[in-house]
């Protein structure tokens, strides 16, 4: 059994196999697989989700899909309406939004708070040291690191400051994805904790 989920990026697409489906695989009774699959930026995800998530749930191998997942940083969306503005809003506004286009039952829509990166801030020790001692406090809540300094952004100003080059995205967040506890990220980022327990729902209501 297995879930098909798509995401904008490229750090997604690695990490979130191992991230997403180890945890699920500790918690089932049958192997559950993570199938991602990118679009090339939030522009690609809003105009061919639909259409792809249609093509997955009606194509000829799909006999084992549990559900299709939808995955959008929050942050770099720039088509919500203009009296959205609050987080709880706009993660609310997003989901609905694309779950009202795919209009099918077994598709179901997630935001990361803010950023992808957020769940890498719940286990700050393991950044480099410098970076980690530059830290605000406010990353002892993850997901409030927020539209105007997100996650990935606030890492690139402190390697750059700290460690005197860029945060890579796939080189760095992929080496930190793999050495993070998905229990401990849950824990410290209610959002995700929100898509991880459904997701988990999803598979055991599946028979996993």
């Amino acid at each position: 059994m297995r879930f098909v989920v798509f995401v904008e990026g490229h750090l997604e697409r690695i990490a979130l196999p191992r991230f997403l489906g180890g945890w699920l695989n500790s918690a089932t009774t049958q192997r559950v697989g993570i199938n991602v699959i990118r679009f090339q930026g939030g522009g690609e995800f809003k105009n061919k989700l639909a259409s792809a998530v249609r093509r997955h749930l009606n194509g000829p191998s799909n006999s084992d899909l549990i559900a299709v997942v939808g995955i959008l940083d929050l942050y770099g969306v720039n088509y919500y309406p203009n009296h959205v503005s609050a987080v709880q809003e706009r993660y609310d506004w997003l989901c609905q939004h694309f779950e009202n286009e795919v209009d099918c039952a077994k598709f179901h829509m997630f935001c990361a708070v803010h950023e992808f990166e957020a769940w890498i801030l719940s286990q700050p020790e393991n950044l480099p040291a410098t970076v980690r001692r530059a830290l605000p406090g406010r990353v002892q809540n993850p997901e409030s690191v927020n539209f105007d300094n997100p996650p990935s952004k606030m890492l690139q100003r402190l390697y750059r400051e700290k460690l005197r080059r860029d945060y890579k995205k796939i080189v760095d967040g992929s080496n930190l994805f793999s050495r993070l506890d998905p229990t401990v990220a849950r824990e410290k980022c209610p959002y995700l904790k929100t898509m991880m327990d459904k997701l988990l729902s999803l598979a055991q209501a599946a028979g996993c």
